[in-house]
């Protein structure tokens, strides 16, 4: 099952991949605009969706996990790769991309936050307030 963790994560950074170069093509940048960020957003949206329905089993999170610890590394050195100051003298459009794709993913980290936390207040049942009344008679 660490494979099938593996495997899920490799699915999820081709498909923002895909993605990110998509939305290049359309706003006219010859530059993947958020393809790692997406990739990470289809990941927590899939293990959401696969602990909701009881389908990820233990296993699996090891291969995720190990994964998630070299995310970092890989981000770092992708970006130094990029030329920033040929981005910002190319023209106002790299900036704005930039900024979009910032509030969408703030956006989109909200709204996935939400629906977690939601679904952890409705999981979990509240506890009878009724004994702490009598707790403060009985004093």
């Amino acid at each position: 099952m660490v494979i099938f963790g593996t495997a899920l994560l490799a699915a999820c950074y081709l498909a923002g991949i895909a993605v990110g170069e998509g939305i290049a093509v359309l706003i006219g940048v010859k530059a993947n605009v958020g393809g790692v960020g997406i990739a990470m957003l289809l990941l927590i949206a899939c293990l959401h969706f696969l602990q909701k329905r009881g389908w990820y089993a233990a296993e699996t999170s090891k291969g995720v996990t190990f994964w998630a610890a070299m995310y970092i590394p890989v981000v770092v050195a992708m970006a130094s790769t990029q030329n920033v100051i040929v981005a910002v003298r190319s023209g106002r459009l790299a900036l704005i991309a930039a900024a979009v794709s910032f509030g969408v993913c703030i956006l989109f980290i909200s709204a996935i936050n939400r629906v977690i936390e939601r679904a952890h207040i409705a999981s979990a049942p509240l506890e009878p307030v009724a004994d702490a009344a009598a707790a403060v008679e009985v004093k």
